[in-house]
């Protein structure tokens, strides 16, 4: 993958905040759990990773639970026209049932190092996006796949602004440590 590139590799849910990269407490959302399949308790699953088969090289997944985070270990997995697992310890439709509609998240350890100039989609959610006039434009709440390319939404104060996520054109630099995405963006009333 080109330097500057964003992969989708863990992607954040909008309205859910985006966590400071040394947060190691906080989850990465990789998925969820769509629904049944069998009788033996199977399920299928949603990936927000890409390639979408990605989120089966992670274990343990974590389950989000009253108060807890549930580990689960995948125990066998299936792919064709959708993703399927086998969990440990859930082994009849009715416990498989229970799971359905369930967040999949993953540790920040679990996570491959990226090369420089390389992001996770979690790690950005959340920062300040600024203008080259340095005016702040608002928060960016999410990142939307639009097939030509991602688009950021950033919401500001009373706006929202759809901002291509097109390097060096639009974004033009990614400051994890200040907490900043520098954008080439004008701000409109």
């Amino acid at each position: 993958m080109e330097a500057g590139k964003l992969p989708r590799a863990r992607k954040a849910v909008a309205g859910k905040p985006g966590y400071p990269v040394a947060d190691e407490a906080k989850p990465i959302l990789i998925g969820r759990i769509a629904g049944v399949y069998g009788i033996k308790g199977w399920v299928k699953i949603v990936s927000y990773t890409r390639p979408i088969e990605q989120i089966m090289s992670y274990s343990p997944w974590y389950i989000q639970r009253p108060d807890v985070l549930q580990a689960l270990t995948v125990r066998d997995k299936a792919a064709g026209k959708s993703l399927r697992v086998a969990l440990e310890g859930i082994t009849d439709r009715d416990l498989a049932r229970d799971l359905v509609g369930s967040d999949i998240y993953i540790k920040r350890h679990q996570l491959e190092d990226l090369p420089e100039g390389q992001y996770y989609w979690a790690d950005l959610i959340g920062l300040q996006v600024v203008n080259t006039d340095s005016r702040a434009l608002g928060i960016l709440e999410d990142i939307y796949e639009t097939g030509a390319n991602d688009v950021l939404v950033v919401q500001g104060e009373g706006q929202r602004h759809l901002i291509p996520l097109v390097w060096e054109r639009y974004l033009l630099d990614v400051d994890l440590e200040q907490g900043i995405i520098r954008v080439d963006w004008e701000q409109t009333e």
